[in-house]
């Protein structure tokens, strides 16, 4: 495995450090993350509408929701071909992102972090163009799929998480590890509020060619910033072949390679939690549009705005959560405590036929995204300080995995569950934690101190 290149442990590399931790990664972060919030809904609504208007369902319209006297027969073929398309344009993407992904993780690691951002958003920007071809031209819904292949060869969403979380892995303290994951995930949640109102209501005003402009003028300016406003965290880049096995090796390393056995046995655990948990989050997140577009609910792009800003307000109060309750708790115990929040807010949602009782369900999801940082900074100290790049392209691996079976499991659930409960996708979900919940729970009792932690503090 290549060595990656930090700072010494000398004043002068403390020194080094210091100005390293000045270079944000977080404004990166948060234009991606607001483009593709923005461009999320955008898409699932302007299936929706483009879907009926070809078949002459005239139960929606652009600014979504339903009519009454709408055809039980058309509504429910409009809701299963969309729920469909999404399946095949997520699914395609994510297949060719989880190579790539993995590829320029570890390929950052030797020629720094920017290279990999830069490619990543530019694939967005890329994506956000077709997509705004499609609406302009009405050419086929199709070249929607086409747009996700080309972001997916370019390392798609997953890669700028990726290079984003190895950014503040290079720069940040091992105790400070994570609460600095949970900002940089709370500007993915500030940046989701902003997306969701802000799209919502455009669409409503203006249609749909008007708010898929501002998706690409995001997304370009995420890339101009990527190449120019990002000051570089790996401290000496150097030039490195990017189509090679070596960095798929890295990354199979981290679970194969000789090392202590608990390090290992707590890296597969861990990871398998996170996979749960992500999965329930991108199954639940990819068929809330349509659950709230369709019969009793019949929201219009306002109020899916709204529910959208209430669904990543979560990432703000998680964050605050975290930081309370890390002042008395073990991080364990408090993704433990934010599963909880996540189960019942889910159940909540299951069973909602009306719209208070559907941001009751919001409001109870307050503290469901704690558990994810706590889980990233446990699986960054797993492993050794060479190895962390490897890691976060692990993870983005693991994460274009959660997003294709989730795309899999609930896109394809939701449509064959229509005749007898709607909200089923949400019940299973919330089942689904119950497991991650005993994992965490079974590591943090049986083995609160873990023997490799002398291993990962002399690595």
């Amino acid at each position: 495995m290549e060595e990656r290149a930090r700072p010494a442990a000398s004043p002068g590399g403390v020194g080094a450090r210091a100005r390293l931790r000045r270079g944000p990664v977080e404004p990166l972060l948060f234009l991606a993350s607001l483009a593709l919030m923005l461009q999320a809904p955008l898409a699932t609504q302007y299936l929706w509408w483009r879907l009926g208007d070809d078949r002459g369902y005239n139960g929606t319209g652009r600014a979504g929701g339903c009519t009454n006297g709408s055809d039980e027969a058309g509504r429910q073929e409009v809701e299963t071909e969309t729920s469909h398309w999404s399946l095949y344009i997520n699914l395609s993407g994510f297949l060719v992102g989880l190579f790539s992904s993995t590829l320029l993780g570890p390929w950052s690691d030797s020629v720094g972090r920017r290279p990999l951002l830069v490619l990543a958003t530019a694939g967005l920007a890329l994506q956000a163009a077709l997509s705004l071809l499609v609406v302009t031209l009405r050419l086929h819904v199709g070249f929607l799929l086409l747009g996700r292949l080309l972001s997916g060869l370019c390392g798609d969403y997953n890669g700028v998480l990726a290079g984003g979380f190895a950014a503040v892995a290079d720069v940040s303290a091992r105790d400070a590890r994570t609460f600095r994951v949970a900002v940089l995930e709370a500007c993915l949640g500030v940046a989701g509020m902003l997306g969701g109102v802000v799209g919502g209501h455009w669409l409503r005003a203006q249609g749909f060619v008007n708010p898929f402009w501002l998706v690409l003028a995001v997304q370009v300016t995420a890339v101009v910033y990527a190449a120019f406003g990002f000051r570089e965290s790996v401290r000496e880049p150097r030039p490195a072949r990017l189509l090679t096995l070596r960095h798929y090796r890295a990354v199979l390393a981290l679970y194969t390679a000789p090392g202590p056995e608990k390090s290992r046995k707590h890296l597969a655990l861990y990871s398998l939690a996170f996979f749960l948990v992500v999965t329930v989050h991108f199954g639940a997140r990819d068929v809330f549009v349509l659950y709230e577009l369709s019969s009793p609910l019949c929201w219009g792009s306002d109020l899916i705005g709204y529910g959208s800003a209430a669904l990543h307000l979560a990432y703000l109060t998680s964050l605050g959560g975290l930081r309370a309750l890390q002042l008395c708790l073990e991080d364990s115990w408090v993704a433990e405590i934010s599963l909880a929040s996540n189960i019942v807010g889910l159940v909540v949602i299951s069973v909602a036929t009306t719209t208070p009782v559907m941001f009751a369900g919001y409001g109870l999801l307050f503290l469901s995204l704690a558990c994810t940082p706590v889980i990233r900074s446990k699986l960054s100290k797993l492993v050794g300080e060479e190895e962390q790049g490897a890691l976060f392209a692990s993870l983005a691996c693991v994460e274009g995995l959660c997003l294709l079976t989730a795309t899999g499991i609930f896109n394809s659930l939701y449509p064959a569950t229509l005749n007898f409960m709607k909200g089923f996708p949400f019940l299973l979900g919330a089942v689904i934690l119950l497991i991650p919940a005993s994992l965490i729970g079974m590591l943090a009792v049986l083995d609160p101190k873990p023997d490799y932690q002398h291993y990962v503090d002399t690595s």
